[in-house]
C-alpha cells in the first residue's frame, strides 16, 4: 500500500484548540534551544574548572577531578536524567523545593538542564586537560621563570593556549549536546521530539514529523558548527590549529 505525504498537516489545529502543528513544534524548538544553551554554558564551566584541577599539582585535587569524571561518563546519559528528576531532589531537599514545588514544565527544564550540563561537563573537562597537557613544557617554566605563581600560570599562560587548541573537540561537544537534548523527553520536557512525537500520535504522520524535526536539528547543529568555525578562526594560534587557517 502506497504512503500519502500529508504536509499540510502542519497546519491543523492541535487537539488542544487554538493552536496549530506548526506552533507546537515552534514551542518544542525553543525548549530544545534554551535547554541546550543554558546546559552548554554549565557544561563549559565545570568542565573548565575540572579539567584544570586534572592537572593540577598534587594528589588531592586531581584525583576529585578524575572521580568527578569518572562518575559522569560511565552512567548512562538515560539514568542520569531519571535519578535527576526521580531520585536526587528526595535526597537533596533544595532541589526538590526547586523540582516540586515549581511548575512542572519549569521543573522539568532545571532536570534536564542540570543532568545534560554536568554529563557534557565531564566529556569537556577530558578535553581540556587534553589541551593542557599537548603544550611544551617549556611554557609552564617560562611562566615560573617569571615569577608567576601557579594559578596565574593557568590563568594567563596555559588555559588561554590549551582552550584554542581544544575548539575542535568542542565543536563535537556542542552538536552532542544539542542531539542529546532530545532525552529529555523522556522525563516528560515538551521540546522538539516530544512535540513530533505527539503530532506523529495525533495523526499517524509519523514520517511528516519526524523529517521536519530531523532537519530542524541538522540545521541548528550546521549552525553550532560554524559557529565554533569561526571562533577557531578567530583565536587560531599557528602551529598549533591547523585547520583554523583560511
Amino acid at each position: 500500500m502506497n504512503y500519502h505525504w500529508n504536509w499540510g498537516v502542519f497546519l491543523q489545529e492541535a487537539p488542544e484548540g487554538g493552536v496549530r502543528y506548526w506552533e507546537l513544534l515552534a514551542e518544542g524548538l525553543g525548549w530544545t534551544l534554551a535547554v541546550s544553551a543554558l546546559a552548554w554554558a554549565i557544561a563549559l564551566g565545570a568542565g573548565l574548572v575540572v579539567g584544570t584541577l586534572r592537572t593540577a599539582p598534587g594528589r588531592v585535587l586531581p584525583m576529585i577531578a578524575a572521580a568527578w569524571v569518572e562518575l559522569f561518563r560511565n552512567i548512562p546519559l538515560l539514568v542520569q536524567m531519571f535519578l535527576w528528576f526521580f531520585v536526587l531532589p528526595e535526597l537533596l531537599p533544595p532541589l526538590k523545593r526547586l523540582l516540586a514545588d515549581a511548575d512542572p514544565t519549569h521543573g522539568q527544564f532545571a532536570a534536564a538542564v542540570l543532568c545534560l550540563g554536568l554529563f557534557t561537563s565531564a566529556r569537556i573537562a577530558e578535553q581540556v586537560r587534553a589541551g593542557i597537557r599537548s603544550l611544551p613544557r617549556g611554557q609552564r617554566e617560562a611562566a615560573a621563570a617569571l615569577g608567576m605563581s601557579t594559578g596565574q600560570a593557568y590563568r594567563h599562560v596555559l588555559l588561554p593556549m590549551a582552550l584554542r587548541i581544544i575548539v575542535p573537540p568542542l565543536t563535537s561537544e556542542a552538536m552532542n549536546l544539542i542531539k542529546n537534548s532530545s532525552v529529555a523527553l523522556t522525563i516528560g520536557l515538551a521540546e522538539l521530539t516530544f512535540r513530533a512525537r505527539e503530532l506523529g500520535e495525533y495523526t499517524f504522520n509519523f514520517f511528516e514529523a519526524f523529517t521536519v524535526a530531523t532537519l530542524v536539528y541538522v540545521v541548528i547543529a550546521m549552525s553550532a558548527n560554524r559557529a565554533m568555525a569561526w571562533i577557531e578562526r578567530r583565536v587560531a594560534v599557528p602551529g598549533y590549529i591547523t585547520g583554523g587557517r583560511r
